[in-house]
C-alpha cells in the first residue's frame, strides 16, 4: 500500500516542505530503502525506526517480507539530519496499515531514539513558518520544540514525548495538548552589561557610540591597550533598543537553524564577538551544509571584531559585501546561498606604535583596505584617561538615560521609513536616492557638506556615509532639519588617515 505524510527540511533563509512516501510491498525478501538525496543521518534512520516502532507496541518492520520504499521529494533537495525520522515512521505504519488517520495538513518533525522516544531538532521555528505558509494547519514537533514553535500564530502546535504519544494524537486515541500561541519571554541580552556611567572619562568616544547605536552606523575605536575599548562594546548592549517581534523571530530563526539558540525568542540584538583567529568559513560561513557564519548571527546586532587588523586580510575583505548590501552571498560547488548580515560593525584596534614613522603608518594602512575603512562611518580616538579623573566622583548620564534618547531617535527614523515607504528602519540604511531628495538637510548644511566634499576628496559612498550620519546626529537632537552644525559634527568622525 503506498502512504504520504508531510515535513519540513529546516533552512534559513528558506526552508522547504518535504513529502515522505512510503510503498510497502508484501510477501518478498526484506529491504528497507531510503531515495530522494538523504545523507547520512537519513540513511541511517531504518535501523532507528525498526527499534521505535518495535518499542511503541508495534512489530519491528523486520519480522515481515516485507520490501519498503521511502521517498523524500523533491528529489533534487538535498535532505539532511534526522528530522524526518518521525514521518518516515508514520509513513511507514500508513503504508503497512498498522495505523489509519488523514496527513494532508500536518507536518511531522522529529528525531527517534531507539526506545521511540522523540529528540529535541534544531530549526524548529522557520520550520514552523513554511509549514504555516504552505497552508498546513497543524505541526507535531518534539515536546523541547514546542515552545519555539508556538512563536508562530496561525498554526496549531503539539508536542510529543515519543512516537507513541503522536500515533495516538492522530488516531484520536489520546489527542495532545497544544501549545498556545506566545510572543517569548523578557530575557536579557547575554553580554555582560556596563552602565556607560561607569566609563570614566572617553565622553567623545560616548558621544560617538550613542550615535552608532542610534543609526546603526558601523564604529571603530582606535586607541592604546587598556584605555576602554572593549568595555565601551560591553557598554553598547546596554544601550541597544529592543528587537521588535518581527525583528526576534527573524534572528531567532537563524539561531535555531545554527544550533545556537539558548532562549525561546530572542528579544535584543545579538552581539557577536569572534576571536581574530577565527577562520574565514567561521566568520562568513560555508562548509558542506552551507551554514551561517558569525557575520549571519550577528543579523540584527552588532559584530564586534577586537584587534581589528590582526583578522586575515581575506576575512577582513569579505565584509565590505554585507556592510554595503546587508546580505553575504555563499558559493560552493552544490550551489550559493545569500543570508542576511544586516550588521552594525564595531572594531577596535591598537595604533601603530610610532604615529610620526610615515612608514609604520604606511604599514599600518596597508592591513585595512581603503575599502573596509569607507564602509565605517565614525571613527573615535580613544586616550588614556588622567589619572585624576579615574577617581573622579562626577556622575555622567546613565544607560537608561542614554538608551532612552536612542529609542525616540529610532522612532523617528522608523516614522520617516514609513512616510516613505521604505522598508528600511534605521538611517544607515537609507537608499542614496532618497538622501539626495529627502534628507532634510538646511541649504547652509548642504553648502558646508559640498564644501567639505570636495576638500577632503569625498567619495560618494563617503559622501552619503557622513549625510547619513549628520541625519542621526539631527535625529538625536530633535531636529527635524540637519543644519551645518550636524554635518561638521559627523566630519569629525572620518577616518584621520582620510583627511588628506
Amino acid at each position: 500500500m503506498f502512504a504520504r505524510v508531510y515535513s519540513v527540511q529546516p533552512g534559513f533563509p528558506h526552508s522547504e516542505i518535504v513529502t515522505v512516501e512510503a510503498d510497502v510491498t508484501e510477501k518478498t525478501l526484506y529491504a528497507f530503502s531510503v531515495v530522494g538525496l538523504a545523507d547520512k543521518a537519513v540513511e541511517e534512520a531504518r535501523d532507528r525506526l525498526s527499534a521505535a516502532i518495535k518499542h511503541s507496541g508495534f512489530k519491528s518492520p523486520k519480522t515481515f517480507n516485507h520490501k519498503i520504499v521511502i521517498s523524500l521529494a523533491p528529489a533534487g533537495l538535498k535532505k539532511e539530519g534526522a528530522v524526518f525520522d518521525l514521518p518516515m515512521a508514520l509513513s511507514y505504519l500508513l503504508s503497512a496499515e498498522e495505523i489509519s488517520f488523514d496527513p494532508t495538513k500536518t507536518a511531522f518533525l522529529g528525531e527517534l531514539a531507539l526506545d521511540g522516544t522523540l529528540r529535541e531538532i534544531r530549526g524548529i521555528l522557520p520550520a514552523t513558518l513554511t509549514a504555516k505558509a504552505k497552508g498546513f494547519t497543524a505541526i507535531v514537533v518534539p515536546e523541547k520544540n514546542a515552545r519555539e514553535a508556538a512563536l508562530v500564530a496561525g498554526i496549531s502546535v503539539f508536542g510529543a514525548t515519543s512516537l507513541r504519544e503522536v500515533i495516538e494524537h492522530i488516531t484520536e486515541k489520546k489527542e495532545l495538548q497544544e501549545t498556545p500561541h506566545h510572543a517569548g519571554e523578557n530575557v536579557e541580552s547575554e553580554l555582560p552589561q556596563v552602565d556607560i556611567a561607569d566609563i570614566k572619562g572617553q565622553e567623545t568616544a560616548k558621544r560617538g557610540l550613542e550615535i552608532a547605536a542610534a543609526g546603526r552606523h558601523n564604529i571603530a575605536f582606535v586607541g592604546p591597550p587598556g584605555t576602554g575599548k572593549t568595555m565601551l562594546t560591553h557598554a553598547l548592549a546596554g544601550i541597544l533598543p529592543p528587537l521588535s517581534f518581527e525583528e526576534a523571530v527573524e534572528v531567532t530563526a537563524i539561531h535555531s537553524v545554527a544550533g545556537t539558540l539558548t532562549e525561546t525568542l530572542i528579544r535584543f540584538a545579538p552581539i557577536r564577538a569572534p576571536h581574530h583567529t577565527s577562520s574565514y568559513v567561521a566568520l562568513v560561513g560555508g562548509g558542506n551544509a552551507l551554514r551561517p557564519g558569525e557575520i549571519t548571527l550577528a543579523h540584527r546586532g552588532v559584530l564586534f571584531l577586537d584587534e581589528f587588523p590582526e583578522f586575515d586580510r581575506r576575512t577582513l575583505e569579505a565584509l565590505r559585501e554585507p556592510l554595503e548590501n546587508r546580505a553575504i552571498t555563499i558559493s560552493r560547488a552544490i550551489g550559493s546561498t545569500t543570508f542576511p548580515a544586516n550588521i552594525m560593525l564595531v572594531a577596535a584596534m591598537n595604533p601603530p606604535e610610532n604615529n610620526a614613522n610615515p612608514r609604520e603608518m604606511a604599514r599600518f594602512q596597508k592591513k585595512l583596505s581603503g575599502a573596509i575603512i569607507d564602509r565605517i562611518d565614525v571613527w573615535i580616538d580613544v586616550p588614556h584617561v588622567p589619572h585624576e579623573k579615574l577617581g573622579s566622583k562626577n556622575e555622567s548620564e546613565k544607560s537608561f538615560t542614554v538608551r532612552e534618547r536612542i529609542m525616540s531617535a529610532r522612532e523617528k527614523q522608523i516614522a520617516r521609513s514609513k512616510k516613505l515607504k521604505l522598508r528600511t528602519h534605521t538611517n544607515s540604511e537609507l537608499p542614496s536616492k532618497v538622501l539626495d531628495e529627502r534628507a532634510g538637510i538646511s541649504v547652509d548644511a548642504q553648502n558646508t557638506l559640498t564644501g567639505a566634499a570636495k576638500n577632503l576628496k569625498l567619495s560618494p559612498r563617503s559622501y552619503h556615509r557622513v549625510l547619513r550620519l549628520a541625519r542621526t546626529i539631527a535625529d538625536l537632537g530633535n531636529s527635524e532639519l540637519v543644519g551645518s552644525e550636524h554635518v561638521l559634527e559627523a566630519l569629525q568622525y572620518r577616518p584621520r588617515i582620510l583627511r588628506t
